[in-house]
């Protein structure tokens, strides 16, 4: 049997509080399959009320595991050498009412955002122009041009954020997807850094 054996540590990780993490979870391994079936079980970190919402795994600690149960091994880590792990609590239960109110908020704050963008272009006197030199005649409600505008706005904002209620148009992310992706990507490597900085100060008291 084989005593080469490749890990590969995952990036993201959700856990229920009070979870026992294994090798398994942390991290991709290939080797004999009877010897990673033995591996993936390894403990390697028991989630406390203490971790709060995140844990960063160091490849350090996945390597002790593995070590502590068989020493002789050649372990050969690739690709990033933390895995973030989000600690999952309970959701509570959102009073409709007060969900009731905040979309409200949102729906009539978001209509005024609009109004005032095209208050402040003067969108109407815009139309009214364009009525005038399509037709040759002057208007104060273009409805030849405000109502196929008004739609368009809305198909515009469905297709923006590829999204029509909890359906998906198409596999294209839409740029709200990737502003969060990147929201998320930058607060990973504040998580690491933090988590990095912390385990200094602990090394520094001993």
């Amino acid at each position: 049997m084989s005593n080469l054996v490749y890990i590969k540590m995952r990036q993201r990780l959700q856990v229920s509080p009070g979870y026992e993490i294994r090798v398994g979870d942390v991290a991709q391994i290939t080797a004999d399959e009877t010897l990673v079936e033995h591996l993936r079980k390894c403990p390697v970190y028991q989630i406390t009320k203490q971790d709060k919402t995140h844990v960063v795994i160091d490849a350090m600690k996945v390597i002790e595991a593995i070590r502590q149960h068989n020493h002789t091994l050649e372990l050969n880590l690739l690709g990033p050498a933390q895995t973030i792990v989000e600690i999952v609590y309970e959701e509570k239960r959102v009073n409709p009412f007060f969900f009731t109110v905040v979309w409200l908020l949102l729906f009539v704050g978001a209509g005024l955002a609009i109004i005032y963008f095209h208050e402040d272009v003067s969108m109407q006197q815009v139309h009214q122009r364009m009525y005038y030199m399509v037709t040759g005649e002057t208007v104060k409600k273009p409805l030849l041009f405000q109502i196929p505008y008004s739609l368009g706005l809305g198909v515009g904002m469905i297709l923006f954020f590829n999204h029509v209620f909890k359906k998906r148009i198409n596999e294209e992310p839409s740029p709200l997807e990737v502003e969060i992706f990147q929201y998320q990507q930058s607060l990973d490597q504040y998580v690491i850094m933090n988590e990095n900085k912390e385990s200094m100060k602990q090394l520094e008291n001993r």
